[in-house]
């Protein structure tokens, strides 16, 4: 008899005390439960030191303008009621920006969230973009409004429904592969031995134009240290920046993406049990973090390469699921409902010519989706796209700024410059301007900082930077008591 998933003591199985750990992945309900309690203890923890905190919860920030000396916030009530209040130190934590409604025309979604917008899809054919974590909760909330994952007698998970055979989801993504499951590593990180920071930093100061070769020359240096096996069957002697990433995927791009999935998860669980760590995968996981901190010192040539060619193996490496996803996924497959598409890179997304979902067409072949979901998450955004009007019309906030190649310095000096996206924020993520304004506004949201920091994402970036701006507005409002003291003895002096 068939044991359905999502049943209490199923749950409660996943969440005993000894599958808890720091690795682990948990539902995104009981994540938010958990951060909800943590919110309130720190609320309570505030208190107790005699802080003062208001939580406005159901208000809208319209707009932020600078002044002087403070900044206002225009704020509107959940009654349509709008009211402006003057702060010391603002930060925009905006995070992602979707709009409220996001099935802009009937059948088309452009992002997955909320997910109970996709209840109203039927038993049609449905098309979601992306292959990724986002595109496997789009497909997996659309299966269980359609039926429900269950259990066998031998505990493999199996999809049942009902739906019309019509219902059938195509994931699709540039190269049309799965992600990987989350693989065994030990944490905390044991440390590099070549692609530490202080060699990192060394390469900033010194490397010059040459920063990103001389970056992948260490990270190459460190695979061979690390899974020498490895590095020799990709061929890592002979690769460059521009041919890693086709040798990173050309294993997985010869299999069928579900093939290639049940093979992953068998070894990701046996490596588990058996707590094994893929020493190449652990290598790249681990430098990602410390590749960070070189990528916004790059050239604009540069930077244009790792985007293009380098960052998404790292990507690929750290951005694994968890087991249960990747089951959902072979189970749905078993039952016939998905399949995966491969769109390389020259294909076209129509909206218009059909009435409901969309149309892709990859060279010759069109293919036809009632439903459609971009899954393909929040993109990196310019400083234009700061959601208030004040900023932008005050020319507070505008694009980040980067070198050009050495080149391109000698034909034009006028233009040793050029915006490469996001907003242009100085080491403690303030805008930076020369207006005689405030310079108490942060930015840390997310959108505004892939340009230059592709990896920021998860709890623990949001943590790093938290820190970094606590401390900033910590240090500016000593300084300012400091200031302020000085004055009231200089005054007294003169009494």
């Amino acid at each position: 008899m068939a044991t359905p998933e999502n049943t209490p003591r199923a749950r409660h199985a996943r969440c005993r005390a000894e599958n808890i750990g720091e690795r682990e992945f948990y539902p995104r309900i009981v994540l938010g439960e958990y951060f909800q309690a943590q919110f309130q203890a720190l609320l309570a923890t505030a208190s107790t030191r005699g802080h003062v905190v208001h939580v406005k919860a159901n208000h809208r920030v319209v707009d932020v303008e600078l002044g002087k000396n403070d900044i206002a916030v225009e704020v509107q009530h959940a009654d349509g009621e709008k009211a402006r209040q003057a702060f010391d130190h603002v930060v925009m934590a905006t995070g992602h920006d979707w709009p409220e409604t996001t099935e802009t025309k009937p059948g088309f979604f452009i992002s997955p969230w909320p997910a109970e917008n996709l209840d109203t899809i039927g038993d049609v054919s449905v098309g979601v973009l992306g292959t990724s974590l986002s595109g496997i909760d789009a497909v997996v909330s659309v299966a269980t409004s359609h039926g429900s994952f269950m259990l066998d007698e031998v505990g493999q998970l199996q999809y049942h429904t009902e739906a019309a055979s019509d219902f059938h989801i195509t994931m699709m993504s540039r190269k049309g592969l799965l992600p990987e499951a989350d693989f065994f590593c030990i944490v905390p990180y044991v440390p590099l031995t070549l692609f530490t920071e202080e060699a990192v930093d060394h390469l900033i100061e010194t490397a010059g134009d040459r920063l990103l070769d001389e970056l992948f020359n260490l990270f190459r240096a460190q695979l061979f240290s690390d899974d020498p096996a490895y590095a020799e069957r990709i061929g890592l002697g002979l690769l460059t920046i521009e041919t890693i990433a086709d040798a990173y995927f050309a294993g997985r791009e010869r299999y069928d993406p579900f093939t290639w999935a049940s093979l992953n998860l068998g070894e990701a669980k046996a490596n588990k049990a058996s707590k094994t760590t893929v020493a190449w995968r652990y290598s790249i996981l681990r430098m990602h973090e410390v590749l960070l901190h070189a990528v916004p010192h790059l050239n604009a040539k540069d930077l244009k390469r790792f985007h293009k060619h380098f960052k998404a193996l790292f990507v690929d490496d750290y951005a694994t699921v968890p087991h249960q996803s990747i089951e959902r996924l072979l189970a749905l497959h078993r039952a016939g409902r998905l399949s995966v598409l491969k769109l390389g890179s020259d294909y076209q997304l129509d909206i218009h010519v059909v009435e409901n979902g969309a149309v892709i067409s990859v060279g010759e072949d069109r293919y036809r989706y009632e439903a459609f979901i971009d899954a393909t998450g929040q993109h990196a955004v310019s400083a234009w796209d700061v959601p208030f009007p004040s900023l932008i019309r005050q020319g507070v906030v505008r694009e980040a700024l980067t070198e050009k190649a050495p080149s391109a310095l000698a034909a034009r000096e006028d233009t040793a410059n050029v915006a490469t996206g996001g907003i242009d924020l100085d080491s403690q993520f303030r805008p930076r301007f020369e207006k005689p304004l405030s310079h108490n506004l942060y930015c840390i949201s997310i959108p505004f900082l892939l340009h230059k920091l592709p990896f920021v994402q998860g709890i623990t970036s949001a943590e790093d930077l938290g820190t970094i701006v606590a401390s900033a507005i910590i240090e500016v409002s000593f300084k300012g008591s400091v200031n302020r003291s000085a004055d009231q003895i200089e005054l007294a002096r003169k009494d």
